[in-house]
């Protein structure tokens, strides 16, 4: 497996780590006493605050980036483009990915929009590596 394909995994469990973490505040409550609700999971979702509800956000954004993750590093491959620089290209996507989450976390939306945009920047560079 290339470090390409593995970032490909590690995009893939970004939004279940989000997901983690924007249910941890409910963990080991009762339903009724605003623990995560398994029967009603959007719902109380939507009922999340502060970072908790970021985190949820993050992991939203999270599924959302994972298509043109993946599109990129496949046609990067069918290029048979350079393998070391696709690798370089696929562990920076992964380092905006985690940086945007902190920043998300952390409630930074300007630092966030701009590492999204740096993300973004990264995968359509992707498609032109040779």
């Amino acid at each position: 497996m290339t470090i390409a394909h593995t970032c490909l995994l590690i995009a893939c469990l970004l939004p279940i780590v989000c997901a983690g973490l924007a249910k941890s505040r409910g963990y080991g409550k009762r339903r009724r006493d605003g623990g995560y609700d398994n029967h009603n999971p959007r719902a109380w979702a939507e009922s999340l605050e502060g970072w908790a509800a970021r985190a949820n956000a993050a992991q939203a954004n999270s599924f959302e980036a994972l298509p043109l993750f993946i599109a990129a590093v496949l046609v990067a491959g069918q290029h048979q483009a350079d393998p070391a620089r696709v690798d370089q290209l696929a562990l920076a996507f992964i380092a905006c990915r985690v940086a945007y989450i902190a920043a998300y976390l952390g409630d930074k939306a300007m630092l966030r929009s701009t590492i999204w945009a740096v993300g973004l920047g990264v995968c359509v560079a992707m498609f032109f590596v040779r």
